[in-house]
Formats: C-alpha cells, sequence, structure tokens
C-alpha cells in the first residue's frame, strides 16, 4: 500500500467551487510552482473553479544521481528507449486518483475537474487520464511526453476517448526535446483523440502566449 494522501496547495474561487483544476508539477519543484498563473488565466469569476497544485513525493531519482527530490516517479533516462518506472508511475496515478475522488466528494463531477501538469507532470496527468474510468473535462500536457504508451491501447478507456486534450511545448526544449512532445500528439491523433497542439519558441518553461492559450482552453472545456 501506499503512503498518506498527497499534500496540497488549493486557490478556491470566489462562491462554491463549480470546477476544478489538478495541476501537477515537474521534477524537482512543488505545488507552489504554477500558482502564480492562476491570475493570468483570464478566467470569468462565474467560471468558479478551484485549483489544486499537489506536492510529490520525496524519492531518489536516478538520473540525478539518486538525489532525492520532490519526483512523481523515478527516471531513468530521458530518451525514448529509456526503461521507465511502471510501479512508481502507478503508484502515482493511484494518488491522483484519490485527489479527484476528494473533489467528488466536495460536490464536484468527474466531468467537471481538468488534469493538468508540466513535463513530469503532464506525463502524470496524461497516464492517469487516458485510463480513467469516468468522464473528465480535459487532459493538459505541457513541456512533456506520453510514458508507458505501448500499454495505452489495451488500458485506455473509452470513457475519455473523446475528451479534449492540450499539448504544448517549447521547440528549443533542451530536456525534453520537442520529438517527444510530438511523438505523443501523433500517437494520440491517430488514436482518434480530439488534440489541441501549441508549440513556443521557448526552452523547458511556459510563456505568456501559453498562458493565454491555456486559459482560452480552460474556458472552453469547463463550459461544455
Amino acid at each position: 500500500m501506499h503512503e498518506k494522501s498527497l499534500e496540497t496547495l488549493v486557490i478556491e474561487p470566489e462562491g462554491e467551487a463549480q470546477a476544478a483544476v489538478i495541476w501537477l508539477h515537474g521534477l524537482g519543484a512543488d505545488g507552489s510552482d504554477f500558482e502564480p498563473i492562476v491570475p493570468e488565466l483570464g478566467l470569468p469569476q462565474d467560471a468558479r473553479v478551484r485549483f489544486v497544485f499537489p506536492h510529490a513525493p520525496y524519492r531518489p531519482v536516478t538520473i540525478n544521481r539518486g538525489m532525492s527530490m520532490r519526483a512523481w516517479y523515478d527516471l531513468l533516462g530521458l530518451d525514448a528507449e529509456s526503461p521507465q518506472d511502471a510501479a512508481g508511475i502507478e503508484d502515482s496515478e493511484r494518488r491522483l486518483r484519490e485527489l479527484i475522488e476528494q473533489q467528488n466528494a466536495r460536490g464536484i463531477a468527474a466531468k467537471r475537474i481538468v488534469l493538468a501538469g508540466f513535463s513530469q507532470g503532464g506525463a502524470l496527468a496524461l497516464y492517469t487520464g487516458l485510463r480513467y474510468p469516468k468522464p473528465l473535462a480535459g487532459l493538459m500536457g505541457l513541456s512533456t511526453y506520453l510514458p508507458l504508451h505501448e500499454s495505452l491501447a489495451e488500458a485506455r478507456r473509452e470513457s475519455n476517448a473523446t475528451t479534449p486534450i492540450f499539448l504544448a511545448h517549447g521547440s528549443q526544449d533542451p530536456v525534453l526535446p520537442i520529438a517527444l512532445g510530438g511523438y505523443a500528439r501523433r500517437w494520440l491523433q491517430e488514436s482518434d483523440y480530439a488534440v489541441e497542439w501549441h508549440e513556443y519558441t521557448m526552452g523547458h518553461q511556459v510563456c505568456l502566449e501559453e498562458i493565454e492559450a491555456i486559459g482560452t482552453w480552460l474556458q472552453r472545456v469547463l463550459a461544455r
């Protein structure tokens, strides 16, 4: 069994929340990493969106010489042929599902929840959302890739076959090359997922134009 539930940083809307975005940070960061972006998204007050920023647990990370840091799973390499930490990914998937269920218990149905993430957090958001048994409002992966894609053909759930997916990547990304994001895009499109792709002249980061596009996309998927 895994350990206690994830600690989270939560931003509440004015009034009772009617939707939620669970946003996962990248390797070595924490839940506060994307908190400053919320006011920049331009969401209307009547959208009443709760933002949940979980903190990944600390664990040794092989690619960083075994140093302990916040990570959703171990990373053994950053190229397409590198072995992957399936057990760690599955453990974090269970933890993320718990966060979804916590929002359900607070009155927000899965169809009003967006799973989002940057880099390793985006990989986990995609992994979990494509396998989730109930329809979600949307999936968002920023500067990320599709982990354990070879198992997705069998593990995918039809409940999220039409869920909108937002993917964005920097053309100058030195950490996760844009080729990895492009592969995720092609695989998902060839599997008939509704992918919205954005490419920016930047490194492993986010930019203002991207934030504006995220805000527009969130308004659209949460209005369905």
